[in-house]
C-alpha cells in the first residue's frame, strides 16, 4: 500500500481529531477522556489505511504540543508552590516516588526485563497525568481548594523524579545495549546529564539577575524560543526534552510570565498538536503485539501496582490538612490517571529500544486503564462532597 501524501495525511489526521471531540463530549459523564479515543483512532489508524511511516515526517511538530503542556506546568511552578502545605505535599510526592520501587524486583527477575526496562516501568509508575486530572479539578471549580491546591504541588512535583528515572534507563541502556566501549558511553550519557544540570543552575542564577535588573515583557517569539532551547538542552544532555521544557517555563515564570497573548499561543500549540500526538502513539502500536499473552499479564501487574501505589499516597496528607479540609481521597484519586505523561516515556522508550512493542502495548494498556479508572473516581468522589466549597476554602 503507497503511503498517502502529506496533505492526505493532516486531511484524515484531522477529521479524526474532530471526530474524537464530538465524541469525547457524549462519553464524558463516564470519565472517558479524549485522550483514550485519540489513541483508539491513532490504533485503527495505523493498523488500516494509514500506516505509521505515514506521520512519522510530522512527528517532530506533533510533539510541540507535549512541549507546550510542560511549559505551561513549569510556568505553575511558582515560589509559594510549598509554602502552604509543604509537609502533606513532600509526603505524598515520596510516597508517590517510593511505593512503586517495590515492583523492580518482579519485573527484573518475575517477567526477565534487563534493569533498564525495569526502571523504565517504575519512570511511568511515578508519573501522573497532571493535564487530565487538573482539567477536572476546574471543571468542578475545584483547583484552587485545598485539596486541588495540594493536588497541583504533587502532580508538578511528581513527574521530576519519573523523568529522572527515565534519564537513568536511558543512561544505563546506552551502557548495556552498546558494543565494546559501552562502559565509556555509560560515562559520557552521565556526564552529558550533569553538564545539562550545571546548565539549569546557571540559566537560574542568570535569569534571576536579568530579571532584577531589567524585567522584560515576553512576546510569542521569545516565549517560543525559550521553549525550543530549553527543550534541546534537555533532549541533547540526555534529561528528555520533557525536563527541558518544564524547565523553560520555570525559568520564563522567573524572567518574564507571558501576558494573556502569549499563553493562548501555547494553549493553541496543546490544543492543535496534543491530539495528532496521541493519535501518532496510537499508531505505533502493531495490532499483533495485543494478541501475546505476555502483554496482558504485564498490563495486569502494572495496573495493580499502579493502583495501590497512589492509593497509599492518601496516607501523607496530615491530620492538620485533614482538619483544613483536605480530602485524602480526592488526593490519592487525582494522582491515579498516567495520562501524557505515562504516553511520552513509553514513547521515548521505545524509540531508544529500551522496550519492544509487545511491552510498549502493556504500557499503554495500563496507562488507559488507569486514566479511565482515576477520572472515573476522582468524579465520583468530588460529586459525592456536600459541596465544592466543602474541600476547603
Amino acid at each position: 500500500m503507497a503511503t498517502p501524501s502529506l496533505l492526505t495525511t493532516l486531511l484524515i489526521l484531522l477529521v479524526g481529531v474532530l471526530c474524537v471531540r464530538l465524541a469525547s463530549g457524549r462519553l464524558a459523564r463516564w470519565a472517558v477522556p479524549a485522550i483514550v479515543l485519540e489513541l483508539g483512532l491513532g490504533f485503527l489508524l495505523g493498523n488500516t489505511v494509514l500506516p505509521y511511516a505515514a506521520i512519522a515526517p510530522l512527528e517532530g511538530i506533533t510533539q510541540l504540543g507535549v512541549l507546550a503542556l510542560f511549559f505551561q506546568v513549569g510556568l505553575e511552578v511558582r515560589g509559594d508552590l510549598l509554602t502552604s502545605r509543604r509537609e502533606s505535599i513532600l509526603k505524598v510526592v515520596a510516597l508517590s516516588v517510593l511505593a512503586p520501587l517495590i515492583a523492580f524486583w518482579p519485573l527484573w527477575l518475575g517477567f526477565g526485563m534487563a534493569p533498564a526496562t525495569a526502571l523504565l516501568c517504575l519512570a511511568v509508575l511515578c508519573a501522573t497525568g497532571t493535564g487530565v486530572t487538573l482539567r477536572v479539578l476546574a471543571q468542578r471549580q475545584a483547583l484552587q481548594s485545598p485539596s486541588g491546591r495540594l493536588l497541583v504541588g504533587v502532580s508538578v512535583l511528581d513527574d521530576l523524579p519519573a523523568i529522572a528515572l527515565l534519564g537513568v534507563a536511558s543512561a544505563m541502556a546506552g551502557r548495556s545495549l552498546g558494543p565494546q566501549g559501552s562502559e565509556a558511553l555509560g560515562m559520557m550519557a552521565l556526564g552529558t546529564m550533569a553538564l545539562g544540570l550545571l546548565l539549569a543552575a546557571l540559566s537560574w542564577w542568570a535569569v534571576g539577575r536579568w530579571a532584577a535588573a531589567a524585567p522584560l515583557s515576553a512576546g510569542p517569539l521569545s516565549t517560543l524560543l525559550v521553549l525550543i532551547a530549553c527543550a534541546w538542552v534537555g533532549e541533547v544532555s540526555g534529561l528528555t526534552s520533557l525536563l527541558g521544557a518544564l524547565w523553560a517555563g520555570v525559568l520564563m515564570a522567573r524572567l518574564a510570565p507571558p501576558a494573556q497573548p502569549q499563553r493562548e499561543v501555547l494553549v493553541l500549540l496543546a490544543e492543535v498538536f496534543l491530539p495528532l500526538y496521541f493519535i501518532s502513539v496510537g499508531m505505533r502500536l502493531p495490532a499483533a503485539s495485543l494478541l501475546e499473552p505476555r502483554a496482558w499479564t504485564l498490563a495486569a501487574f502494572l495496573v495493580v501496582v499502579a493502583v495501590l501505589c497512589k492509593l497509599v499516597c492518601g496516607l501523607g496528607v496530615s491530620a492538620a490538612d485533614r482538619r483544613a479540609g483536605v480530602d485524602p481521597a480526592v488526593v490519592a484519586f487525582g494522582l491515579i490517571p498516567r495520562g501524557l505523561p505515562g504516553l511520552v516515556f513509553g514513547t521515548t522508550a521505545l524509540a531508544r529500544g529500551l522496550i519492544d512493542t509487545v511491552q510498549f502495548a502493556a504500557l499503554l494498556i495500563m496507562v488507559t486503564v488507569t486514566t479511565v479508572l482515576g477520572l472515573l473516581l476522582l468524579e465520583r468522589r468530588l460529586a459525592r462532597l456536600p459541596t465544592i466549597s466543602g474541600l476547603g476554602s
